[in-house]
C-alpha cells in the first residue's frame, strides 16, 4: 500500500514513512492510493475473532509491507491487553435497535487509546529499526493529548510535546496530560482555542527547516495510521450485529472528523453502513455542512463537550478529496480558499453525494444535559456529554428502516466530565482505581501565548534535552 497527499504535490509514501511523516510536505493529508475492499465472504470469515486479531486482519492491507500480519497480531495483542474490559470494545443495548459501543476502556478512558496505544508501539518498532529519533507534536481538544502521552511516555527514541487550549479542557483531561512524570513529555497550554493549537502544529510542519531539524511527526488524526487503527472497532460492532448480511448505522460525536471518517473508511472497505450520523455541539460547522452545504468558520464557543469545540475539522479534507473525485488540484484550491475566506465552496453535486451517507445533528449544552438525564432515566445508562450528543443524534436521525441497528460511539468515560454529569443527574461518576489519585498528583505544564516562534523554541529545547 502506498499513500498519496490530498493536495498532490508530495511524494507517495509507504505506510511506515507516512506514519513518521504525519502531515504531507505540501500541507495535505495522506490517503491510500486505493482503499482496500473485502468481499462479503471475507467479512464473514472475520466473525468470531477477538478484538486484537480482528484489528490485525483489517490493518494488514494498510500496513503492508512494513508490518506483516504476524507482527500486527503481536502489536495489537500488546496494545489492547491494557484495556480494562475483556471485550476491549463492548456493545451495550440502551433501546430497541440502539446500542452504545464503549470506546473508553483504555488507559486514558477515551476512544483515542484504540489508535494511540498501537501507534506508540509502531513508532517504537520503526524508529528502533532505523536508529532514529523523532519529536512528536500534537494539538488536543482534550483526549488526544493524554492518549498520545500515555502511548509515548518513557520511549527512548522520541520526545513528545502536546499543545492544549488553556482553560478549555476539563480538569480531568488536563491532569491526565500534565501529571505524567516522564522526561520525554512536555505540555504547553496555549492561550487560544483548539483551532489555534491545530494551526500552530500545521505551521510547524510547514516550517521545513524546523520540521527537518527536529524530525517532527504527528499523532493527531491528521496521521493516516490513526484513522486506519480506528476502523476495526466499527467492523467489530457491525459484525456482532449481523454484518455483512445486515446493514448498520453509526452515530458519532465528532469535532475533527477523524473518528467518523474511520467509519466511512470501513464502508469503503465493503462494510454495509446504512448511515453515518455526525453529532456536534454548538460548534456546529459539520452539521451545518451536511444540513445545508454551509462550511463556514464561526468563533469557537466553549461547551460541556470540550473535545468537540472545533470549527476547522482537519480530517474533512480527506472526505473532500473523495467527493471531488480525488482531484488533488481542486482539493488544494478549495482548502486554500477556505483558509483565506473562512468559507468552503463545495459543488452542489459533491454535497448531494455526501448526503447519501452522512446526516448532521447539533445539540447545545442544555440539550446535552437533558439527554444525559433522559438516557439515565430510560435505560439506566450513564453517558458523558459527548456520548449524549451521539445518543440524541441517533434518535433524531435514525434510518427510516427502524430495523437497522444504530450504534452510538461512546467516546469517553463519564468520569472525565464529572461536573457536567453531576449537573445532569445529581450523581458524580468516580474515576477508575488506577486514576483515583489523579486530582492530587503534581502537574507540569507551561502556559504560553499563541506565538509560533516562542512555541517552536520551547519544543526545540525539550527535544534537545531529551536527545542529550
Amino acid at each position: 500500500m502506498r499513500y498519496i497527499s490530498t493536495r498532490g504535490e508530495a511524494p507517495a509514501l509507504a505506510f511506515d514513512d507516512a506514519l513518521l511523516a504525519g502531515l504531507a510536505g505540501d500541507g495535505g493529508l495522506y490517503v491510500p492510493e486505493a482503499w482496500p475492499e473485502l468481499s462479503p465472504a471475507e467479512w464473514r470469515r472475520l466473525r468470531g475473532l477477538n478484538y486484537p486479531d480482528l484489528a490485525a486482519e483489517l490493518l494488514a492491507p494498510f500496513a503492508a509491507p512494513a508490518f506483516d500480519r504476524e507482527a500486527l497480531r503481536s502489536l495489537c495483542r500488546t496494545a489492547y491487553a491494557r484495556f480494562a474490559h475483556p471485550a476491549v470494545a463492548p456493545l451495550v443495548q440502551v433501546a430497541p435497535h440502539r446500542f452504545v459501543l464503549e470506546l473508553f476502556h483504555g488507559p486514558t478512558l477515551a476512544f483515542k487509546d484504540f489508535a494511540l496505544q498501537l501507534l506508540g508501539l509502531m513508532f517504537e518498532r520503526v524508529l528502533a529499526a532505523r536508529r532514529r529519533r523523532i519529536t512528536i507534536v500534537g494539538a488536543t481538544s482534550g483526549d488526544t493529548g493524554s492518549a498520545a502521552i500515555e502511548a509515548c511516555r518513557d520511549r527512548d527514541n522520541l520526545a513528545i510535546v502536546i499543545l492544549h487550549p488553556h482553560g478549555r479542557v476539563s480538569e480531568v483531561q488536563r491532569r491526565q496530560m500534565t501529571t505524567v512524570a516522564a522526561a520525554n513529555v512536555a505540555n504547553l497550554a496555549v492561550e487560544g482555542t483548539f483551532d489555534d493549537c491545530q494551526d500552530l502544529v500545521k505551521a510547524m510542519f510547514a516550517d521545513r527547516a524546523f520540521r527537518d531539524e527536529l524530525r517532527l511527526s504527528a499523532v493527531n488524526s491528521i496521521n493516516i495510521a490513526r484513522v486506519a487503527a480506528q476502523i476495526p472497532y466499527y467492523a467489530w460492532a457491525a459484525l456482532a450485529l449481523g454484518a455483512p448480511d445486515r446493514p448498520v448505522a453509526f452515530a458519532v460525536p465528532t469535532g475533527n472528523f477523524g473518528n467518523v471518517l474511520a467509519a466511512w473508511a470501513a464502508s469503503r472497505m465493503g462494510l454495509p453502513v446504512a448511515r453515518l450520523i455526525v453529532g456536534t455541539n454548538r460548534n456546529d460547522i459539520l452539521t451545518r455542512f451536511f444540513l445545508r452545504n454551509d462550511m463556514s468558520i464561526a468563533p469557537v464557543v466553549p461547551s460541556l463537550s470540550p473535545s468537540m469545540d472545533i470549527q476547522v475539522s482537519s480530517n474533512f479534507e480527506r472526505l473532500l478529496f473523495e467527493l471531488l473525485g480525488r482531484d488533488a488540484a481542486r482539493t488544494a484550491e478549495t482548502m486554500r480558499a477556505f483558509r483565506t475566506t473562512g468559507r468552503m465552496p463545495i459543488p452542489p453535486a459533491a454535497w448531494e453525494e455526501s448526503r447519501r451517507m452522512f446526516a448532521g445533528f447539533a445539540l447545545d449544552d442544555e440539550g446535552t444535559l437533558a439527554e444525559i438525564a433522559r438516557t439515565r432515566r430510560e435505560s439506566g445508562y450513564l453517558a458523558d456529554p459527548h456520548t449524549a450528543i451521539g445518543l440524541a443524534a441517533a434518535r433524531a436521525c435514525a434510518p427510516e428502516d427502524r430495523g437497522i441497528p444504530v450504534v452510538v460511539a461512546a467516546t469517553a468515560h463519564p468520569a472525565k466530565f464529572p461536573d457536567a454529569v453531576e449537573r445532569a443527574v445529581g450523581e458524580r461518576p468516580a474515576l477508575p482505581p488506577n486514576l483515583a489519585d489523579l486530582m492530587t498528583r503534581e502537574e507540569r505544564y507551561e502556559v504560553v501565548p499563541n506565538d509560533l516562534g516562542l512555541i517552536e523554541s520551547r519544543i526545540r529545547a525539550h527535544a534537545l534535552r531529551n536527545a542529550a
